[in-house]
């Protein structure tokens, strides 16, 4: 009797075991499947339904007019230059950040002194807001007290107009998001440089890799692969959603020279109202963007070496 009770003592607590395991995992899970719901799924869901109206902001009734959006983005020449815009401006920013974001980690990790200052300070436009650092932009850039422009004209250079006029103020733009996103990309490759065991280093000036570029080359690139895969993603996301710098700076002008598709959403959305064009428009910006990444993953992955 007393073994018979025992075995269903442990039978009983072999069964509540798993059933108490899978509610506290569900109850640890729930923040982050509510917020992934509320924060995500819902206005994601709410973005492809208003695609399909003709809903404006202040407007008490709408319809529901199916394709129509689409196919008046397809004839809107207008949309076509903020794309153009657009896949310039990722053209410039995304290659020079990572490349000026590897040089620094490079150089700072060859040289442990002053490591966390210098990881500080070119990490600081990252933690500033845009907008505020607008002001500072402005004025550095003014075409006639600007400091940029009093060096050029020491130098007995062209003084461009840099924020005001068409062909500079898209290049200008560009360049302020690398400023900001190179330090970003800084902290990301020291990660993953910190990553690379020190002895694969001593073994390869052993074999005969002795100089810096020889294990760079062998030895750092191939381990920062998957580093490099994730930060090549993540800074062309961030040049395409590129938004607070067009909006503090030049407003999409002159001509909508700068003007970019996240701005552009905006603009229809909250100046013309009209949000369910707004809506159609960021339903194809998402799609682009997702096969963007998944082209791109899919054609480094190939070359992404792990060690």
């Amino acid at each position: 009797m007393a073994d018979a009770a025992i075995h269903r003592v442990a039978a009983t607590a072999a069964v509540r075991a798993p059933i108490g395991e899978a509610a506290a995992a569900w109850l640890l899970t729930a923040p982050a499947i509510v917020a992934f719901v509320l924060m995500l799924l819902v206005p994601t869901i709410a973005v492809c339904l208003l695609a399909l109206t003709d809903f404006e902001l202040g407007v008490p009734t709408f319809q529901f007019v199916g394709l129509d959006n689409f196919a008046e983005l397809m004839r809107d020449r207008n949309f076509a230059i903020p794309v153009r815009n657009t896949a310039f401006f990722v053209a410039l920013v995304a290659p020079l950040s990572i490349l000026m974001g590897l040089v620094l980690a490079l150089l700072i990790e060859a040289n442990p002194r002053g490591r966390t200052f210098f990881r500080a300070a070119f990490f600081l436009p990252v933690v500033s807001l845009m907008v505020a650092m607008a002001t500072a932009w402005q004025y550095l850039l003014h075409p006639t007290i600007g400091p940029v422009n009093a060096i050029l004209r020491d130098l007995g250079l062209a003084t461009p107009n840099w924020l005001g006029s068409s062909e500079w103020a898209l290049i200008s733009i560009g360049l302020i998001s690398i400023w900001e996103n190179a330090g970003f990309n800084m902290v990301l490759i020291m990660a993953g440089l910190t990553a690379i065991p020190r002895e694969l280093y001593a073994a390869a000036e052993i074999d005969g890799a002795r100089s810096a570029w020889a294990r760079l080359r062998l030895v750092t690139w191939p381990l920062l692969g998957p580093t490099m895969l994730f930060v090549v993603l993540i800074t062309t996301i961030r040049a395409i959603r590129t938004f607070d710098t067009v909006a503090a700076l030049t407003q999409g002008g002159p001509n909508k020279a700068s003007e970019l598709i996240v701005y552009t959403i905006y603009r229809e959305g909250f100046t013309y109202l009209r949000m369910g064009y707004a809506s159609a428009m960021t339903v194809v910006f998402l799609a682009v963007v997702l096969g963007l990444m998944a082209l791109q993953t899919r054609l480094i992955e190939r070359r992404t070496h792990y060690g």
